[in-house]
Protein backbone atom coordinates (compact mmCIF):
# COMPACT_ATOMS: atom_id res chain seq x y z
CA UNK A 1 0.00 0.00 0.00
CA UNK A 2 1.33 3.27 -0.76
CA UNK A 3 2.36 5.52 2.51
CA UNK A 4 -0.22 8.32 3.06
CA UNK A 5 2.53 11.02 3.13
CA UNK A 6 3.98 10.04 0.02
CA UNK A 7 0.37 10.36 -1.41
CA UNK A 8 -0.40 13.48 0.05
CA UNK A 9 3.40 15.36 -0.56
CA UNK A 10 1.98 16.57 -4.00
CA UNK A 11 0.06 19.00 -4.45
CA UNK A 12 -1.81 18.36 -7.55
CA UNK A 13 -3.06 15.24 -5.38
CA UNK A 14 -4.15 17.30 -2.22
CA UNK A 15 -6.06 19.97 -4.27
CA UNK A 16 -8.09 16.80 -5.55
CA UNK A 17 -8.89 15.53 -1.68
CA UNK A 18 -10.27 18.71 -1.20
CA UNK A 19 -11.96 18.99 -4.05
CA UNK A 20 -13.82 16.06 -2.78
CA UNK A 21 -14.46 16.79 0.33
CA UNK A 22 -15.91 20.42 -1.14
CA UNK A 23 -17.92 18.54 -3.34
CA UNK A 24 -18.20 15.13 -2.15
CA UNK A 25 -18.30 11.89 -4.65
CA UNK A 26 -17.55 12.43 -8.68
CA UNK A 27 -16.86 11.15 -11.26
CA UNK A 28 -13.42 11.37 -13.18
CA UNK A 29 -14.77 14.07 -15.90
CA UNK A 30 -16.43 16.06 -12.76
CA UNK A 31 -12.58 15.69 -11.15
CA UNK A 32 -11.14 16.79 -14.03
CA UNK A 33 -12.64 20.45 -14.83
CA UNK A 34 -10.91 22.39 -12.57
CA UNK A 35 -7.23 20.95 -13.03
CA UNK A 36 -5.46 22.25 -16.16
CA UNK A 37 -4.11 18.47 -16.65
CA UNK A 38 -5.15 15.83 -19.02
CA UNK A 39 -8.08 13.39 -18.03
CA UNK A 40 -5.36 10.88 -17.85
CA UNK A 41 -2.93 12.65 -15.76
CA UNK A 42 -5.83 13.02 -12.59
CA UNK A 43 -6.31 9.69 -13.47
CA UNK A 44 -2.84 8.73 -11.90
CA UNK A 45 -3.00 10.91 -9.08
CA UNK A 46 -6.36 9.66 -8.44
CA UNK A 47 -4.84 5.81 -8.93
CA UNK A 48 -2.01 6.90 -5.70
CA UNK A 49 -4.79 8.18 -3.25
CA UNK A 50 -6.66 4.82 -3.88
CA UNK A 51 -3.58 2.94 -3.44
CA UNK A 52 -2.67 5.22 -0.31
CA UNK A 53 -6.33 4.07 0.99
CA UNK A 54 -7.42 7.63 0.99
CA UNK A 55 -10.32 7.21 -1.70
CA UNK A 56 -12.48 4.54 -2.91
CA UNK A 57 -13.84 4.14 -6.00
CA UNK A 58 -17.18 2.97 -6.77
CA UNK A 59 -18.92 1.81 -10.33
CA UNK A 60 -21.88 3.78 -11.30
CA UNK A 61 -23.40 2.15 -13.83
CA UNK A 62 -20.11 3.03 -16.93
CA UNK A 63 -18.61 5.96 -14.44
CA UNK A 64 -16.41 5.51 -11.23
CA UNK A 65 -17.31 7.75 -9.27
CA UNK A 66 -14.23 9.01 -6.56
CA UNK A 67 -15.20 9.39 -2.67
CA UNK A 68 -13.01 10.77 0.20
CA UNK A 69 -12.27 7.99 2.57
CA UNK A 70 -10.36 10.32 5.15
CA UNK A 71 -9.80 7.82 7.82
CA UNK A 72 -5.94 7.05 7.20
CA UNK A 73 -4.99 10.79 7.90
CA UNK A 74 -5.83 10.62 10.94
CA UNK A 75 -2.44 8.62 11.31
CA UNK A 76 -0.43 11.29 10.11
CA UNK A 77 -2.47 13.44 12.34
CA UNK A 78 -1.69 11.80 15.41
CA UNK A 79 1.95 12.03 14.13
CA UNK A 80 1.76 15.22 13.50
CA UNK A 81 0.49 16.38 17.10
CA UNK A 82 3.74 16.60 19.14
CA UNK A 83 5.25 18.43 16.35
CA UNK A 84 2.03 21.01 16.24
CA UNK A 85 2.03 21.25 19.90
CA UNK A 86 5.79 21.85 20.51
CA UNK A 87 5.58 24.63 17.64
CA UNK A 88 2.09 26.00 19.91
CA UNK A 89 3.99 26.03 22.89
CA UNK A 90 7.44 27.89 21.17
CA UNK A 91 4.85 30.49 19.67
CA UNK A 92 2.80 30.93 22.96
CA UNK A 93 6.26 32.40 24.21
CA UNK A 94 7.19 34.14 21.42
CA UNK A 95 3.81 35.92 21.97
CA UNK A 96 4.05 36.54 25.59
CA UNK A 97 8.27 38.04 25.17
CA UNK A 98 7.38 39.81 22.03
CA UNK A 99 4.01 41.23 25.02
CA UNK A 100 6.25 41.87 27.85
CA UNK A 101 5.06 39.16 29.64
CA UNK A 102 6.61 36.83 32.02
CA UNK A 103 6.34 33.69 29.98
CA UNK A 104 7.74 31.76 32.67
CA UNK A 105 6.67 32.09 35.50
CA UNK A 106 8.19 29.10 37.33
CA UNK A 107 11.32 30.82 38.18
CA UNK A 108 9.99 34.22 40.45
Amino acid sequence: MMDVFTAVADPTRRSLLGHLRANGPLSITALSEPFSMSRQAVTKHLAVLHEAGLIVVTPRGRERIHSLHPEPLKAMEDWLAPYSEAWDERLDRLRHHLNGEDHDRTHR
